[in-house]
């Protein structure tokens, strides 16, 4: 038959550049441009929940910042510990990378709060929910469903403070939106 060895090289081809990309893949290397996965609509790029992605951000798109990270104000850190997205109650959270959920209940002037132990060290605190659907000592991925937003706590009207923490311990943040750029999500 004609053209046949022209459409089984192409198979070959394909398996093989499906391969290669899965071995890099493995290994943690980026494939090369051009190489081809098949997604449904759900993981789009921007999606928290694209497979893969070890890391994510606290929520879907991009949504209006009521409160930036460090700016000077009246709390016990003397600046704003973390960054506060000003979403409707209910909209869900999601960690942002992989690790164990440390906490997760009532947390004082955060109120309802989670806090994931990220693989590497870091504490990620996630405050003012409204639902929680995680429990301490669950493993949890990127991207992965936790919570819902709120209003409890200290606040004036529902949104999600995200905070960074070097330890568990208050005092300790880093600026999230960096901490995020650096290990390639963006959240502005």
């Amino acid at each position: 038959m004609p053209g046949t060895s022209g459409s089984r090289f192409a198979r070959l081809a394909s398996r093989r550049a499906v391969l290669r990309c899965g071995v890099l893949t493995a290994l943690g290397c980026v494939p090369a441009l051009g190489a081809v996965r098949l997604a449904s609509a759900e993981e789009s790029p921007e999606s928290p929940r694209a497979a893969g992605r070890p890391w994510a951000r606290p929520l879907a798109g991009h949504h209006r910042v009521s409160a930036h990270y460090g700016i000077p104000g009246d709390w016990l850190a003397g600046h704003h510990t973390g960054i506060d997205f000003a979403v409707d109650s209910g909209t869900p959270v999601h960690a942002v990378g992989t690790g164990t959920v440390d906490s997760a209940g009532a947390l004082g002037d955060y109120g309802q709060a989670v806090v994931i132990r990220l693989a590497d060290g870091h504490f990620a605190l996630y405050a003012h929910l409204s639902r929680i659907g995680v429990r301490a000592g669950q493993r949890v991925a990127g991207g992965e469903d936790i919570a819902h937003t709120g209003a409890t706590g200290r606040v004036t009207g529902p949104h999600l403070h995200f905070e960074i923490r070097t330890t568990r311990d208050y005092g300790t943040d880093v600026d999230p939106v960096r901490y995020l750029a650096d290990r390639g999500v963006s959240i502005l």
